[in-house]
């Protein structure tokens, strides 16, 4: 079975409650259950995380060197400043993949850069909270390749 690692930046933790014309109703546990289900589905378990600190993000991207095939991010604010977590993201070796739940190219212009897209194979944005659950599928027919 293999593993992914779902990591989740800041803010992210009151998914739900804050701006939902943004963010939409869902909460964060509401994303978990929906990942876990498709990942069952294509034989994947995933370690789901949220942190607001960066230094967490970057040790659990650490961690996923070890035991993950590959990783689903949504460094929410950290996409747009994070070197560290970039260069994170550069010793990893298995699959990458960028989830945005809004349309970030719709929002403020510093908004439009992602460090993190620098090193995913593939983004995601603008699909609300399911974008998550279509990231986790494009990540099961990955590593079936």
């Amino acid at each position: 079975m293999s593993l992914v690692y779902i990591l989740n930046g800041p803010n992210l933790n009151l998914l739900g409650r804050r701006q939902p014309e943004i963010y939409g109703y869902d909460t964060l546990a509401d994303v978990e259950e929906e990942c876990r289900n498709a990942a069952g589905l294509h034989g994947m378990d995933i370690r789901f995380h949220q942190s607001n600190a960066e230094f967490q993000i970057i040790d659990w991207i650490h961690a996923a060197r070890e035991e993950a095939q590959g990783i689903i991010i949504n460094p929410a604010a950290f996409t747009h400043t994070s070197v560290a977590i970039l260069d994170a993201l550069n010793t990893f070796e298995g699959h990458v993949l960028e989830v945005h739940i809004s349309n970030v190219h719709k929002r403020e212009s510093f908004r439009h850069h992602s460090y993190v897209s620098m090193r995913a194979d593939g983004v995601i944005a603008g699909f609300g909270t399911q974008g998550y659950v279509l990231a986790v599928e494009r990540m099961g027919k990955l590593l079936a390749n």
